[in-house]
């Protein structure tokens, strides 16, 4: 039987190269995805306003444990940051399924603009309320994870369908090219202004993302995938979805668990950075070390969409799998800042060649009609799952070592390289 995700072929899918201009790209390329306009613009936008977050991300762990000195103290700012996706994620891929998509995704996006501002407004005060700031984070959290959906859900309406893969990679490309500029630049502004600089910088990327859903066009028209349910069945509809196929329930079984055992070093990197290489969270330095993570990440979505284009993406996964599990064990264990920084660029481009691969086997797996709703469990996964584990590892470095945080992630994703047969269930039985 056939799989209500599993898209059928049909003849369009097997078109010839795009041509833009004189110049053809091979569909299914980066190069073939940008050749489109209302992809170019959407993706532009949503890319100038990232640069954005990851100032306010990346630099708010370091604020939050240059003002508590406390590794616990950053999970919980983590959790708040990110924790949403958990828990709302599944309402915003009902939203992205339901509504016009373009309206949820801009009310989104201002929301969060709104609340960068206030947050740039706590942090002023010598001594500012710790609370205040988890609150506003928090809320930041909870319209991004509503709206976020949506964005995953439009992606495939901006290319046509042999380019899905190449957009699947500059999405990656994008997010990860974010983590380069956005912490660089806010390393730079933070280490001489402060933190509140940053957050209201933040908050003016925002304009481009909105003015890019603006002057996009796509069908604005929300998917009505068939929803039946009514309620709380409803509400978990994508769930009931992923776990009838068996492709879907891998990959979001894969991620649900490499989020939460491999992922913590994502949040606790001002504490691995301050314990184990005697870097300041409040330094370029710290800037370049989570610059050169976000540098490998971008190389290595960048690598899938390109040089690996017409490679097994279910291959280059468990490959990447292996590559992360040996190069976190090694970025764990280093005190030296020589050996530190080479290790970041690998690790960074190990763990989104896996990403990035994973994604795009789901993506093109899905239909456009129950897409926002388990893209919103991949979020979940990827997003959601990261503070929780960060929260129980942050506990456990307070008790023990960073560096024991670092080996069981290591130890997690070697054995999910073995499980992330993609192959064995990719096709239909």
């Amino acid at each position: 039987m056939v799989s209500e995700l599993t898209r059928e072929s049909s003849p369009e899918d097997a078109t010839d190269a795009l041509v833009d201009g004189d110049r053809a790209w091979a569909p299914g390329t980066a190069m073939a995805a940008l050749a489109n306009r209302d992809f170019r613009i959407v993706w532009g936008g949503t890319f100038a306003s990232n640069i954005g977050t990851w100032m306010q991300n990346v630099l708010l762990g370091a604020y939050g444990y240059e003002l508590t000195h406390s590794a616990t103290f950053v999970g919980v700012l983590f959790f708040a940051q990110l924790g949403p996706l958990l828990v709302l994620s599944t309402v915003g891929g009902v939203l992205a399924d339901a509504l016009d998509r373009r309206k949820l995704l801009i009310f989104g996006q201002v929301a969060q603009l709104v609340f960068s501002l206030v947050l740039a407004a706590l942090v002023v005060p010598k001594h500012p309320s710790h609370a205040g700031i988890v609150l506003c984070v928090l809320a930041i959290g909870i319209f991004n994870a509503l709206s976020a959906p949506a964005l995953s859900a439009i992606l495939p309406t901006l290319v046509p369908r042999p380019d899905l893969p190449g957009a699947v990679s500059l999405q990656s490309v994008q997010m990860n090219l974010s983590r380069v500029i956005g912490p660089a630049i806010g390393a730079a502004i933070y280490a001489r202004t402060g933190a509140a600089t940053v957050f209201v910088i933040n908050a003016a990327t925002y304009f481009f993302a909105v003015a890019g859903l603006m002057l996009a066009r796509y069908d604005r028209r929300p998917a009505n995938g068939g929803i039946e349910e009514r309620g709380l069945a409803r509400l978990l509809s994508g769930f009931r979805l992923a776990w009838a196929d068996p492709l879907v329930r891998r990959v979001l079984t894969i991620m649900f668990t490499f989020s939460f055992f491999s992922l913590t070093f994502v949040g606790l990197m001002p504490a691995l950075a301050a314990k184990n290489l005697h870097i300041r969270p409040k330094s370029e330095a710290y800037g370049l070390l989570y610059a050169g993570f976000g540098m490998g990440a971008a190389i290595g979505a960048i690598c899938v969409g390109t040089v690996l284009a017409r490679r097994s993406k279910a291959r280059i996964a468990r490959v990447a799998l292996v590559a992360f599990a040996a190069l976190l064990a090694a970025f764990g264990s280093v005190h030296t800042k020589a050996a530190a920084y080479p290790l970041a660029v690998v690790l960074g481009f190990a763990y989104f060649s896996a990403i990035t691969s994973m994604s795009t086997v789901l993506q093109e797996h899905l239909t456009d009609n129950v897409r926002g709703r388990i893209m919103a469990i991949w979020m979940m996964a990827f997003g959601g799952t990261v503070p929780l584990g960060v929260l129980a590892g942050g506990v456990v470095a307070n008790h023990s070592s960073i560096t024991l945080v670092m080996l069981i992630g290591a130890g997690w994703a070697l054995a999910l390289s073995w499980y992330a047969d993609l192959d064995a269930v990719s096709r239909p039985g």
